[in-house]
């Protein structure tokens, strides 16, 4: 049996529908031995254009779709108590999706905190766009911190969702550095100045979560590494404290 990936998503972007295209590509490629079993949207149709174009891909491509707006679920509650509302709404959603069966859930431009309950109850990855250990928090904080530290290098990693936010063990992770050759005459603005530094940090952090995620999933549907009761294991059981893919990442932006 394939390897069964859940894909959750807002789709309120245009790379949200190319990150599922090139994963649904990839794997009908061979590249990744799983599958797509079904995708989850928070976005309902009619709520917004770019949710619609989503829902539009995912029927284009064949895949089950599974919706439920969360904009429309109890805005009072929401207002009030937004982690009891964040219970409640997840709650939801995992009786939605109990029919259908999966080995892992991968966030791809889900744009909510997931429940504390649902971290617990089913196994996730989400992308976060600073290496192991690096700054948490929104990609614009990400860079702003990078900036003030100085920092040397900076990547990108997936790592399981747990009920602290960014901080879940890591699966995989690549780098990349941000001093010297073509970042060297960058420096020189503060933080919160978003100029050239700041913009090509964020490109060269871009193009690589795409590769990332494939390889990430190709990872996994093999068996290179696995994730069992919250931890990271490599394929002889043993606990692993994140692959490095950050070669791996290289050799596919060269192709």
């Amino acid at each position: 049996m394939p390897f069964r990936f859940a894909w959750f998503s807002t789709g309120r972007d245009e790379p949200a529908r190319q990150l599922l295209q090139v994963v649904w590509e990839k794997i009908g490629e061979g590249l990744i031995p799983g599958e797509i079993s079904y995708v989850f949207c928070d976005r309902e149709r009619g709520e917004g254009e770019q949710s619609d174009l989503f829902l539009d891909l995912t029927e284009e491509l064949g895949l089950k779709a599974v919706t439920f707006s969360s904009h429309r679920f109890r805005p009072d509650l929401r207002q009030r108590n937004l982690e009891g509302w964040r219970t409640e709404y997840h709650q939801e959603v995992m009786e939605r999706i109990a029919p259908y069966p999966h080995d892992l859930i991968v966030l791809a431009g889900y744009m909510l905190i997931v429940s504390p309950q649902m971290c617990r109850s089913h196994s996730m990855i989400n992308l976060h766009p600073a290496l192991p250990g690096g700054p948490t928090g929104t990609w614009e904080e990400v860079i702003e911190e990078l900036i003030r530290q100085g920092a040397q290098s900076t990547g990108v990693m997936m790592h399981l969702v747990t009920e602290e936010l960014d901080r879940g063990p890591v699966v995989t992770y690549c780098t990349f550095p941000i001093q010297g050759g073509a970042f060297a005459p960058l420096w020189g603005g503060g933080p919160s100045e978003r100029g050239d530094l700041f913009w090509r940090i964020r490109q060269e952090g871009v193009r690589r979560e795409i590769p990332l995620i494939v390889l990430t999933l190709k990872a996994l549907a093999e068996g290179k590494i696995r994730i069992k009761e919250g931890k990271i294991l490599d394929n002889r059981g043993e606990k692993v404290n994140g692959l490095s893919l950050t070669h791996e990442v290289e050799e596919y932006l060269r192709v």
